[in-house]
């Protein structure tokens, strides 16, 4: 039987009524952005999410004008062999920051991130009762609140703020689509990933490290992949189950960035990490909280200071460095027109830039059935 076309358009209406946000409306909805075209803008149309749009306009242009712009026209000055070069990105003890990674390392075709906290489920504010909205919200802008302000993470508010029990909005996705959707980037695909012993990406199978996989265009249009995974990096652990660094083997040579890491890398028990990172990575860019000054070969790396010295802040100062403190108090450090890292104020932070001498490894060309599945999905570029 044929259909009437004014009951076919009117079905067809319907259905297009009914088809759930794209996670980049999603992404757009949680970062407050205009929703103008968007399946959410009845929502957003609420007194809630204009208080919430203002709110973040209002943190967002602050670290733009203190932190963000000059980092970026900075870093490519004066990092340039990592921020001008397409090379994967690892940022070993991130959390969900995206935001400095983006700044810091635009070009990069893939990002890696791991921290202890949950990944949690691609978030869906259409799921939200109208109670729940306002404190969801509130609680994402509380969650974003320290990055912004002093450029990293609380641990110990991280574990409330992304607890499945603090609100529906849970894990790390939620902050990591607003740092997508304000850094001018297009989601075009979001999934939660698992690996397997080899560093295979798995999309069914559930293992004992989980992450999610997000794909999008970056702001020049220009197809960009970002990982999060949850995964205890100390040895002992790296130990049991290898699978996050044959993950970061499968990408080839990386670049590494870390800050307001705790100086678990000037522990015995993080000293995996630490040399993986300088046996396999192209440069590492960090405060004064990732590898100690001491531990960088100076036979294969080339190591330079940035900023200042003023050593660690008191719940750190046990990890103070003689040696590194020299460097400032006998040479012309440049300074940073920014802060960085736990001593946040400008003209107090600290940051080191390493390249290595050695000549690193690419990730080798494998037959089409054997590519791990990460590969499989990425952009043709990468």
């Amino acid at each position: 039987m044929k259909i009437p076309s004014v009951l076919l358009i009117l079905l067809l209406a319907q259905t297009a009524a009914a088809a759930p946000p794209t996670p980049n409306e999603q992404a757009r909805f949680l970062a407050g952005m205009p929703q103008a075209g968007s399946s959410l803008a009845d929502l957003a149309a609420r007194p809630e999410f204009n208080t919430h749009a203002k709110e973040l306009d209002a943190s967002w242009s602050d670290a733009e004008q203190r932190q963000l712009k000059p980092i970026r026209d900075w870093a490519p000055l004066n990092l340039a062999e990592a921020v001008n070069d397409s090379s994967p990105l690892l940022y070993v003890f991130s959390g969900p920051d995206f935001l400095h990674a983006q700044t810091f390392f635009p070009n990069a075709s893939t990002y890696v991130l791991c921290g202890v906290e949950p990944v949690g489920t691609p978030p869906d504010v259409t799921k939200l009762s109208p109670g729940e909205l306002p404190s969801s919200l509130w609680n994402l802008r509380n969650s974003l609140n320290a990055s912004l302000s002093f450029s990293f993470f609380i641990t110990a508010d991280m574990k409330k703020d992304f607890s499945t029990q603090a609100t529906k909005l849970n894990g790390t996705l939620p902050v990591l689509y607003v740092f997508l959707a304000r850094g001018g980037c297009h989601i075009t695909s979001v999934e939660n990933v698992w690996l397997d012993k080899t560093g295979a990406v798995l999309t069914e199978k559930e293992t004992k490290t989980p992450g999610a996989r997000i794909q999008f265009l970056g702001p020049q249009g220009k197809p960009q992949t970002l990982y999060y995974f949850t995964t205890n990096i100390a040895s002992w652990s790296l130990k049991q189950d290898a699978s996050f660094l044959r993950f970061c083997d499968s990408l080839g040579a990386m670049h590494c960035f870390t800050k307001s890491a705790s100086y678990l890398m000037h522990l015995p028990e993080f000293s995996v990490i630490r040399d993986y990172i300088l046996n396999n990575c192209r440069t590492m860019t960090q405060d004064d909280s990732g590898i100690p000054w001491k531990d960088f070969p100076r036979d294969r790396w080339d190591v330079k200071a940035f900023g200042w010295y003023p050593g660690p802040i008191d719940l750190f100062k046990k990890h103070y460095q003689s040696d590194l403190a020299a460097v400032y108090k006998h040479n012309e450090v440049p300074p940073i027109p920014f802060g960085i890292g736990y001593q946040w104020r400008p003209g107090l932070s600290t940051l080191i830039y390493g390249v290595s001498k050695m000549t690193v490894r690419k990730a080798l060309p494998v037959e089409e059935d054997t590519v791990p599945q990460a590969k499989k999905a990425l952009p043709v570029e990468e």
